[in-house]
């Protein structure tokens, strides 16, 4: 199946209660994106919004698909049957709950906007979340729950897929700029510019020392996250020694800087839990020793 397929496809499960036909709808999306170039996921709005003024259709009766989790797309509005694995304090009056939850195909996380009214979810138990949206930070998808969501716990066991424990070994090929020592948002640990988060806005903010980067095993890359600790079991680097090297200095960017000559392009041996598409590094370890006695040993039996 194409994409445009698809789209028509997702269209009409929304407006098929409502009479509207599906060559109808795949007349309108093929208008749009071939005679007049709009984009795929502008020309799906477009189509939808003109659909709903049309017919008269409040966005509250439209039926949305439901999705798992290893399918969310950025923007759309979905349902998604999941287990809620861990529940985060929620530090901001602008939140009610935030955590994560997974199914059978993956995780995300998931927030609960105080005005959207709903009653909260608890830890270890399976719900139906119906027409919430979904958005996307860093790489990490995201449910949002509105005031026109629904909530509603369900008597099903959903086993969940994290993607379990993984051991790689690779090159540390890119490290991120948003590693180093950063100031982040003490409600969602999103980095802030000026004390300012997107998704809070002014808020209080608490320095940390992270590393997020790509390590590539040569047949696949994986992305990464390192904390505190296992920065510091690699270079030392801790984050009072983060700070102070950055007051000495006059700039947070040395850190930076200090982190790409002591780990970029290093061979390391990590394990750790997949959560969210990211390996959170528990262990680490530098292997150019050992890697330069298997080339060593290998240039031997070449020559043999």
């Amino acid at each position: 199946m194409d994409k445009i397929s698809k789209i028509v496809d997702e269209i009409y499960e929304l407006f098929k209660e409502h009479g509207v036909k599906r060559s109808d709808i795949e007349k309108r999306l093929k208008l749009l994106i071939f005679e007049f170039k709009v984009p795929e996921e502008e020309a799906r709005r477009t189509v939808i919004n003109g659909l709903r003024r049309e017919f008269d259709i409040s966005r509250e009766s439209l039926r949305y698909p439901l999705t798992k989790i290893s399918e969310l797309e950025p923007g759309k509005w979905v349902s998604v049957k999941a287990k809620v694995l861990q529940l985060w304090n929620a530090t901001n009056a602008s939140i009610a709950q935030w955590g994560i939850i997974g199914d059978e195909t993956g995780t995300a996380r998931f927030v609960i906007w105080a005005k959207s009214g709903k009653g909260k979810v608890e830890e270890n138990k399976c719900y139906l979340f119906e027409k919430v949206v979904v958005d996307e930070f860093a790489g990490v998808k995201s449910v949002k729950v509105t005031s026109i969501s629904e909530v509603k716990e369900i008597d099903e066991e959903i086993e969940v897929s994290e993607g379990g424990e993984i051991e790689a070994v690779g090159a540390l090929v890119s490290i991120s700029s948003n590693s180093g020592l950063v100031q982040v948002c003490k409600n969602c640990g999103r980095i802030t510019k000026a004390g300012i988060c997107k998704e809070h806005g002014k808020v209080e903010t608490t320095e940390v020392l992270r590393l997020r980067g790509v390590l590539d095993d040569g047949e696949k890359t994986y992305d990464v996250e390192f904390s505190e600790t296992t920065i510091k079991s690699l270079t030392d680097l801790d984050l009072a020694t983060a700070k102070k090297l950055a007051f000495e200095h006059l700039d947070r960017g040395i850190v930076l800087s200090e982190l790409k000559r002591k780990l970029l392009g290093r061979y390391l041996r990590i394990s750790g839990e997949v959560r969210l598409s990211t390996i959170n590094v528990k262990n680490a370890e530098f292997l150019r020793a050992k890697v330069s006695k298997e080339v060593e040993k290998l240039l031997a039996e070449v020559k043999a």
